[in-house]
């Protein structure tokens, strides 16, 4: 099974106890309805469900569309302005109007190609302050074509000829998810790309881990609000490998905790830099296609190739402690790198250490670098989880499912034969 998709299913009982309570809810009201008919092949709470009573239905459910009202929304939700002749009936409620209306929000949006020019004045000729992030990447928030949205500047890797360039860029803004952060488009200049995502108000990982100002404290400082950010990052990831639906085998190569979002009231995060990687030549898909064969094949082992004119670079694109170790050596990102960093942000949110951490040795005179695969592991081996954990939880978790969870992010750092 793929890492990724039990990385998904760990969380899973979270959102499964969730809709356990919704259906005890659901069955302690009263209910006016006739029972549902025996002739009926979907069992009585599907059928509750998807059939309530009149009343119910009139007094809190939101007008649905019907199919070709909901076609005909679909199809021209994508060149819907507020300019726009659409006009709304005089029968339509304001319930239709709010639910119409975020369906449209939430549909994939058709790529933005954005003149440099306009690039240049939004950020003063990115003489703007620069967006405060850890990531070394130049980045600035600013305005464009009336949307709040950051702008990152990359370089590219490799030379990519434009119709390859924009039939990715084209397949990577098709692609939606909620616990990714959009791409609205790019610019193009010399051997720079400049990114568009829309921006999300929140801070990253990292920061909300660690405050060096105040290391005692954090906002992260119930179980629960930890659990929410594994859950959406699983489910991110998971999209990004599995769910696309595209003949592009996604890579993210950027994981790690401070390309994650937190966001308030409820601590859900979102991924950053999606489709990256692609644009930007870090990936090479002739490298993805020979990593993507079934794992039951046999086929006949080579030396990695280390003759590409850019793997030296490649091989230490990725940050330190998020690498893993045939990433180091091949400079070849696939999914399982990515799952490995994937399992040390996990142990990282566990933990509420850093990935890796030096410390001075007095008696040796000399630094002695520890990571939090290694604490992690002696922890589990010598029956210290509870010891382990962010002390700043107050020991307000379960430890059974502390212990499951560290098991599975040392599952993922482990390297799959």
């Amino acid at each position: 099974m793929c890492k990724t998709k039990m990385a998904t299913q760990a969380a899973q009982p979270i959102s499964a106890t969730t809709a356990q309570r919704a259906h005890h809810h659901h069955r302690a009201q009263p209910n006016s309805s006739p029972p549902p008919s025996s002739s009926s092949s979907l069992p009585p709470s599907r059928t509750q469900r998807s059939n309530p009573p009149e009343s119910t239905r009139s007094q809190k459910q939101p007008h649905r569309p019907t199919t070709s009202e909901a076609s005909s929304s679909t199809s021209s939700a994508a060149g819907y302005s507020s300019g726009s002749s659409y006009k709304f009936s005089s029968g339509t409620s304001i319930s239709s109007r709010t639910s119409l209306t975020s369906l449209r929000e939430t549909l994939p949006e058709n790529p933005n190609i954005y003149d440099f020019k306009e690039i240049c004045v939004a950020t003063n000729n990115f003489l703007a302050k620069r967006y405060s992030s850890s990531s070394s990447t130049p980045s600035w928030r600013c305005d464009l074509r009336g949307k709040d949205v950051i702008v990152f500047q990359r370089k590219f890797w490799r030379k990519i000829e434009m119709p390859e360039l924009q039939e990715r860029f084209s397949v990577i803004c098709r692609s939606h998810h909620s616990s990714i952060i959009k791409l609205l488009g790019a610019s193009i200049s010399g051997d720079h790309i400049y990114l568009v995502y829309e921006f999300i108000n929140g801070a990253n990982l990292a920061d909300c881990l660690r405050n060096p100002r105040n290391p005692d404290f954090t906002v992260l400082s119930t179980w629960l609000s930890r659990i929410q950010i594994a859950t959406d990052l699983a489910h991110g990831l998971d999209y990004i490998h599995n769910q696309t639906g595209l003949s592009i085998n996604f890579v993210h190569n950027h994981i790690k905790s401070s390309s994650i979002i937190v966001t308030e009231p409820y601590f859900n995060s979102r991924i950053c830099h999606f489709g990256t990687a692609q644009l930007c030549g870090e990936i090479d898909e002739n490298d993805n296609r020979k990593q993507s064969k079934p794992r039951n094949e046999i086929s006949e082992i080579t030396e990695p190739d280390l003759s590409r004119s850019n793997s030296r670079k490649t091989q230490f694109q990725g940050v330190m402690g998020y690498m893993a170790p045939e990433y180091q050596i091949s400079g070849v990102a696939t999914q399982e790198t990515d799952v490995y960093a994937f399992g040390v942000v996990m142990l990282e949110l566990l933990s509420g250490d850093e990935p890796l951490k030096y410390r001075f040795d007095k008696s040796e005179r000399v630094f002695v670098k520890s990571s939090v695969i290694e604490s992690a592991t002696a922890a589990v081996d010598g029956g210290r989880v509870r010891t382990w954990i962010d002390k700043r939880l107050k020991d307000s978790f379960p430890e059974d499912v502390a212990d499951k969870l560290i098991r599975l992010g040392l599952d993922c750092t482990k390297k799959v034969v």
